[in-house]
């Protein structure tokens, strides 16, 4: 399959589209960086190492400390696509952060965001 774009983007210049969209509604970047911490395993230093040497979604997802076994539970529509459908292993983790990062902006709580 070939690379999509986003795999080579830089995940800093993602971020705060994140932040704002989240904060649009209400929400928080500390919420944000939660989700993306319960994804993915980073801690806090760990998250902003990743923002601030600008690696792009391939190796911010490669570098993950812990990828939250749960995350498979997200189910649901994303621009059109089936999050649990995407074939790219890489997209779908990408995929996975943009819903989870909608279901915060549409106002759900952190207990359901993060199948707890």
């Amino acid at each position: 399959m070939s690379d999509h774009p986003i795999f080579s983007m830089a995940f800093a210049r993602v971020y705060p589209m994140y932040v704002n969209k989240a904060e649009r509604k209400g929400r928080t970047r500390a919420e944000v960086d939660q989700i993306i911490g319960w994804l993915t395993g980073y801690d806090q230093p760990g998250l902003e190492a990743q923002i601030e040497q600008e690696n792009d979604f391939r190796t911010f997802f490669d570098q993950a400390p812990a990828m939250q076994p749960k995350r498979e539970l997200i189910k649901g529509v994303v621009c059109g696509v089936r999050v649990e459908e995407v074939e790219d292993p890489l997209m779908r983790e990408i995929r996975y952060l943009d819903k989870l990062v909608d279901e915060l902006a549409r106002g759900k709580s952190m207990e359901k965001i993060l199948r707890q």
